[in-house]
Order: C-alpha cells, then sequence, then structure tokens
C-alpha cells in the first residue's frame, strides 16, 4: 500500500553519557522511512535539505527503500541541524543549538506519483506545513497520523489545534499530551484530544511504553528492558514508522490491528536506541526484526485463571 511521510531530513550532533557525535545523519522522515521500510517495500518521502547535504545520505535511503523524489534539495543553503545533550537519565535532554534553514521557507511540494496515498504519516514539523500537505493531496488519504511536540504547543498551538481536525491518529508523549489537553491523567487528556479531532490517541512513556485510546478502549504495550541505550533521539519517529508501516503493509486500520501496530513500532523503536544516530536501523535485519517481536510478545504473554 501506498505510505507517504512528510518530515524533516537533517543533521544531528548528538551528546549522551555513552558518547557524542559530530553532524550525523537524523530527521523525523529520516528514521519514520528507515523503519517503515522493514514493514513495506517502498516509502515516499517529501522533505527538503541544503546543497550541504552528502549525495551518499541519499543513495543510502534510496537503496533502503526510501522514494527521495520529493526531497528537495535547495542550492546555496544548509540543512536543518539540531544540537542535544542527554541528562543521565536519557529521559531528558538540553538543546543545545537548532539551526532551522532551510525549514524556514519550506514549501512541500507532493510529487504526482505521491498522489495515490493511501497512508500519511505527517513527522514533526511546522503545523500549517502538515496541514498544507494533507490539504495538496487530491483524495483523503485513507488513514492519516500526526507526530508533533511541546515546541509547536508553545508557540502555535491554534495553528497545531486546526491541524488536529484533519488527522485520525495522533502520536505525542505524555508531557505533550498533557500540555495539549490541559489534563494530569492520561486517560482524561486522551478523551479530551479525541474531542479535538483524531479517532485514536497514542501516549508515549519512554521507557515504561505506549498507550492506545479509542473512545473507551485502551491499550497498553510494554516497552522492552534493554542493557544499554545510546541514543534515544530517533526512538519516537522510529517507532512512528513501524506503527504505520504495519498498518499499511497489513491495509487493515482496525483497533485490534493497531494493538499489532504498537507492537512493531515498539520493537523498532528498540533498536533505534542501540547505536548512535541511524547507524543500528541500517543495518537491521529481518531476522532481527522477527525475534525481537516475539521477546514483546514473550514479554505479555502469560496464563491466568479468574
Amino acid at each position: 500500500m501506498s505510505l507517504l511521510t512528510i518530515g524533516t531530513v537533517a543533521f544531528d550532533a548528538i551528546e549522551t553519557p555513552f558518547g557524542k557525535t559530530d553532524k550525523i545523519l537524523g530527521g523525523a522522515a529520516t528514521y519514520i522511512g528507515l523503519s517503515a521500510t522493514k514493514l513495506v517495500k517502498k516509502v515516499n518521502v517529501v522533505s527538503v535539505v541544503g546543497e550541504d547535504f552528502p549525495v551518499e545520505y541519499i543513495t543510502m535511503l534510496e537503496e533502503h527503500g526510501v522514494n527521495t523524489k520529493g526531497l528537495q534539495v535547495k542550492k546555496g543553503e544548509k540543512t536543518f541541524f539540531w544540537s542535544g545533550k542527554y541528562h543521565n537519565d536519557m529521559n531528558t535532554r538540553d538543546t543545545l543549538d537548532t539551526q532551522l534553514n532551510v525549514l524556514e521557507n519550506f514549501d512541500p511540494i507532493i510529487p504526482e506519483e505521491y498522489q495515490d496515498c493511501k497512508y500519511l504519516m505527517l513527522g514533526n514539523l511546522v503545523p500549517m506545513v502538515q496541514k498544507t500537505v494533507v490539504e495538496r493531496m487530491k483524495n483523503r488519504p485513507k488513514l492519516i497520523v500526526m507526530d508533533t511536540m511541546n515546541f509547536w504547543m508553545d508557540i502555535m498551538m491554534p495553528q497545531l489545534k486546526e491541524t488536529l481536525k484533519l488527522v485520525d491518529v495522533i502520536s505525542i508523549n505524555d508531557e505533550e499530551a498533557r500540555q495539549l489537553s490541559e489534563e494530569y491523567s492520561l486517560v482524561k487528556a486522551a478523551k479530551k484530544i479525541m474531542e479535538m479531532g483524531p479517532k485514536f490517541v497514542i501516549i508515549k512513556k519512554g521507557e515504561h511504553g505506549a498507550l492506545l485510546f479509542y473512545r473507551e478502549e485502551v491499550f497498553y504495550a510494554p516497552a522492552l528492558p534493554l542493557e544499554d541505550v545510546f541514543d534515544p533521539t530517533g526512538a519516537g519517529d522510529t517507532f512512528a514508522g513501524g506503527f504505520i508501516g504495519y498498518l499499511a503493509a497489513t491495509d487493515n486500520i482496525s483497533f485490534d490491528n493497531m494493538k499489532r501496530a504498537l507492537i512493531h513500532g515498539s520493537a523498532l523503536a528498540s533498536f533505534s536506541v542501540e547505536k548512535f544516530g541511524t547507524e543500528r536501523m541500517v543495518g537491521l535485519t529481518d531476522e532481527e526484526v522477527g525475534t525481537r517481536i516475539q521477546q514483546f510478545v514473550n514479554l505479555v504473554q502469560f496464563d491466568i485463571t479468574i
């Protein structure tokens, strides 16, 4: 099934208790694309980079099934750059530097061959850019999933709420859910967010797993206990790619199938954190993914007599 994602293709510089990197490949669309291609053969991407973006990165994405025809390369401009430092708990971080560069005037162009999109993933971006992408689709996709962050809630809450009206699923973390809904209880938060437009709400809780809400139903996917977490930067985007990639591969958007998609997203995200940047996802094999999925099944499978 045709899958389109929009988001950043970027440079990151990361420091964690396990080490630090110079500029490496990052960005929401990068992680989403590399994750989703573990489940579908081709992922179409709409994004923008500068003239400084290495050709070998584009080649690598193409070799892994990411269609970069919608990736604009702006001559004379620089690629979006983010630098951050993680604290010892790896759940909190400080942003050291953000350079919007080509993102300042990003106008998302949807190639004609992308217009048959059945599944649309709106990676974390300016809410009005996300809204523009939805409006530029000739036919509404079967499912639209949106990711966002507290930064946009701080400075563009009205625009964010306008975009929320157009999507089916929103994926955010617990802190963002509380800020968006102004409710501390995540159950109340999810209900209030569903009233804003999305039918399904995913609330990520980092090392404590993720929750999926639909009407009065709730599903919990655990996080796999890991010995080492080197870099959590792309975990949320990798999760999103695995989630929508599974839905696109199975072409089934029922609540029960979304439960399975949540497990696939969690499993792929658990790989992403094991090395810096995209390194782990680039070398990931189907056999490793299958084994990790089984570990998640074993984690929650038990017999009980009531």
